[in-house]
């Protein structure tokens, strides 16, 4: 895959929280942090009409991302400017990261019954989710990079739940060395125009080299699948070093009640409803195993 999804497709995963500042209180414009709000109002307006905040928020992410389904793959749509980190969107083209948490931030976005169509107000939910603890303040540091500290950081504040443990037959893995931002820095414009960003973002890793990360392999997969629901945050554990996951998608329930992955795909260029979780494992041999976050 491409470095973009090689590790946590930061572009390499119902509390709002207020606009973020950029370091040094420099705002980014809203021409770069938010691109098709046409597409954006057209699918609130959908969601209005249909109620869609009755939905339980797994059943709601699914909605939200099947309206994104045949939207362009796109790579590296984080990576907006040189210095200043904000929350962004971009409806024109998605990665595999930005693909669910679009979906999951517009689910989150309605809950309540109001559907603002102010593209603020999905930008808070993303920096909700995108950023540890919730907060961006404008350093890219603050975004989190690697999957499975997503996992962590949202299971901790109660965003999501972690429920790879709780399928069956899921091992822990060991010896894991997350290295991809510091090794591949150069496909990263903020860490190119920002060398010095290295040695804080190498701790970073190895403070996600050392949580404790369960997966459930892949020839277990299969026999877990009937469990899995809609909405359900699928990361695609790799057998290789570099980190934990090599790609995330969303769980699509079919009318054959299958666990399809829903995902944004750099093989059909575009956001697609494969194969069954289990299917679309075997097609890879990279690909060991499944780790699995339920929205909460």
């Amino acid at each position: 895959m491409a470095p973009s999804h090689l590790l946590l497709f930061g572009t390499l995963f119902c509390a709002l929280v207020s606009p973020p500042s950029a370091g040094g209180g420099e705002k980014l414009p809203r021409s770069l942090t938010f691109e098709g709000e046409r597409k954006f109002r057209s699918i609130v307006r959908k969601a209005k009409a249909g109620s869609w905040h009755r939905l339980p928020i797994g059943e709601r992410t699914v909605r939200f991302a099947k309206e994104l389904h045949g939207t362009p793959y796109k790579g590296f749509t984080l990576e907006i400017h040189d210095r200043v980190e904000s929350p962004s969107a971009n409806f024109h083209g998605l990665d595999c990261w930005t693909f669910f948490e679009i979906s999951l931030g517009m689910a989150r976005m309605v809950e309540g019954g109001a559907y603002p169509e102010d593209p603020g107000a999905l930008l808070r939910q993303i920096e909700h989710t995108r950023y540890r603890s919730g907060r961006c303040n404008g350093h890219y540091l603050d975004r989190i990079h690697y999957l499975a500290e997503w996992f962590h950081d949202n299971g901790r504040r109660k965003n999501i739940d972690d429920i790879t443990r709780d399928l069956g037959g899921a091992k822990r893995i060991h010896g894991r060395r997350c290295s991809e931002m510091t090794t591949l820095w150069k496909s990263y414009r903020y860490l190119r125009n920002n060398p010095s960003y290295l040695k804080p973002m190498g701790k970073i890793e190895r403070r996600v080299s050392a949580l404790p990360v369960y997966y459930i392999p892949k020839a277990k997969v299969g026999a877990i699948e009937r469990k899995l629901r809609n909405g359900d945050i699928v990361g695609i554990v790799t057998k290789y070093q570099g980190g934990f996951c090599s790609h995330v998608g969303l769980v699509y329930k079919d009318s054959k009640g299958a666990a399809r992955f829903m995902h944004a795909s750099t093989t059909y260029k575009k956001v697609v409803i494969d194969s069954t979780v289990s299917g679309y494992l075997h097609k890879f041999s990279k690909h060991a195993g499944i780790m699995v976050a339920r929205p909460l």
